[in-house]
């Protein structure tokens, strides 16, 4: 009897199974603030009802540092980042999250973003020449010095 009784609970305490992503979307979300060139602050609806607000790098990109920049270059090349994307995915703006997966800082994911015409934010950050694509150690956009 005590079996009976001791073993849904042990069913239900269980950890659950990992996932490993990436989540493939699309994932609806709503811009809530540009963080810097390659970054948003957004509301993600991850089923009906339910909502998580979340730091978005985007995938694939690096743009220059607005926060703590590594020379003068660096910090207007960022803000150039911030306001073109600001003008693609700005506040209030609809966004398409895919391939979204855990970045390496605690609350933030990287996916890929489109906005609601479908343009793909990385891809217009690179043509647009305001990032270049992601590899670690980031870019260098002060030309050595700094």
């Amino acid at each position: 009897m005590i079996l009976a009784i001791a073993l849904p609970f042990v069913l239900m305490t269980a950890a659950p199974p990992a996932f490993d992503g990436p989540l493939p979307g699309p994932v609806p979300a709503v811009v809530e603030r540009v963080v810097d060139g390659d970054t948003l602050a957004v509301r993600a609806f991850i089923w009906p009802g339910h909502e998580v607000r979340v730091r978005v790098r985007l995938d694939g990109v690096d743009a220059p540092e607005t926060w703590r920049p590594h020379c003068a270059a660096e910090a207007e090349a960022g803000q150039a980042a911030a306001e073109f994307l600001a003008a693609l995915a700005g506040e209030g703006r609809l966004l398409r999250l895919t391939g979204v997966r855990l970045g390496s800082f605690a609350g933030r994911v990287i996916a890929r973003a489109a906005n609601e015409d479908g343009v793909d934010l990385s891809d217009a950050l690179l043509s647009a020449g305001h990032a270049i694509p992601y590899r670690r150690g980031g870019g260098d956009w002060c030309g050595g010095v700094g």
